[in-house]
Formats: C-alpha cells, structure tokens, sequence
C-alpha cells in the first residue's frame, strides 16, 4: 500500500508541473498576441469591461448583494475605462492606476465577507471571482508590457534641434532593460529551454 501511496504523490507532482507549463505557455502566448495586436486587444479589454458592467448590473436586478460590492465593481469597471484611454502605456504613478488598485483589494474584501458570511456553492463562488473581479485586471497585467515595441513618437525626443533629432536611431540606440510579463516570459525561455537550432537539409 506504501507504493501506491508514493505513486499518488508522484502523480500529483507530474500533474501541478504539466498545469504549470501549460500556464506558462498560455501566458506566454497571450502576451505575444496582446504585444502584436495593440489595437485589437484594446477592443477587446473594452468589451471585457462593458460585458464585466453589464453583470454588476444583472446583479443588482437579480440578486440580494450588498450595494457596497456592486457599487464598487461598478465604479472600479469605470476606472478601467479610464486606464485604457492610454494603452497599451501605463503610467504607475497615476491616479486611475493607483485608484484602480486600491479598488481591487477593496472589491477582495468586501467579496470575502460577503461569500464568508453565507453557504454558497463553490461555483457560484469562483464564477463571481473570475467574472467580476479578475478577468478585467489580468487582462491588464498580461498588457504591460505591450508597449515594449510601440513604435518612437517625436514626444519621446529631448528638443527637436539637437543632434538627436532621428527619432528612430535615437529610440534603438537606448539601452534600457524591459520589464514585463512578456519579457520575463521570454527571459525564461531563452535561460531555461535554452535555442532551438533549426536543421537545414
């Protein structure tokens, strides 16, 4: 029977791994998606959140939630609304971006309470979760770094009349290390899966 029990736990880890590369994969390709098609994962971020209000709003028809969750959910989609005006670049240090944060610990707590305070199936749990509270900011964090390969704008040049005035040498002359869940994505599969080297017969 010790066997058995070995051969369980050694399943579970061969399980969790092949979940976690699945994940990783998934990520990974979103992001790649979201970096190459900027204007078309914007759209669909703004249908995410309408789709994600017009829910807040079928509970307040259909269901006895307290208002406070949904008035937050409601106002927090409209935040949203206002960080996407300017994707796929996020500013951290604004306003609607910190707002936005802090309004999604606040949304946690007050849907922790609530679902504490009653017997509801774990379904109805994680549906609430995943649809009012998730989708939208994970949306997001597969985003930022969509704005590595944004092509230069003329905003991004010191004055017009130095001698750095070609936007586009001066924008692949910078040397700056890119932070995102893109880039640690990649970072991964260049150190960990090492290069592929494509035969040529």
């Amino acid at each position: 029977m010790w066997f058995m029990i070995i051969l369980s736990w050694l399943a579970i880890f061969v399980q969790v791994s092949f979940i976690i590369m699945s994940l990783a994969a998934g990520l990974y390709y979103l992001t790649e998606l979201v970096e190459e098609y900027t204007v078309i994962a914007a759209k669909v971020i703004r249908y995410v959140i309408f789709v994600t209000l017009f829910i807040y709003l079928c509970l307040l028809i259909f269901e006895n939630l307290p208002m406070s969750l949904l008035l937050t959910g409601i106002i927090s989609q409209l935040v949203h609304l206002v960080i996407l005006k300017n994707f796929p670049f996020f500013t951290f240090t604004s306003i609607p971006f910190i707002s936005g944060i802090i309004l999604l610990f606040v949304n946690h707590y007050l849907a922790f309470t609530f679902f504490a305070n009653g017997l509801y199936p774990l379904t109805q749990v994680l549906g609430f979760f995943t649809l009012c509270l998730w989708i939208v900011p994970f949306s997001f964090f597969i985003s930022l770094s969509a704005n590595d390969n944004v092509l230069p704008t003329l905003a991004e040049t010191r004055p017009l009349v130095s001698d750095d005035s070609d936007v586009v040498s001066h924008y692949f002359s910078r040397k700056t290390k890119k932070y995102g869940l893109y880039s640690f994505l990649n970072y991964c599969k260049e150190n960990l899966l090492g290069s592929r080297v494509k035969k040529s017969f």
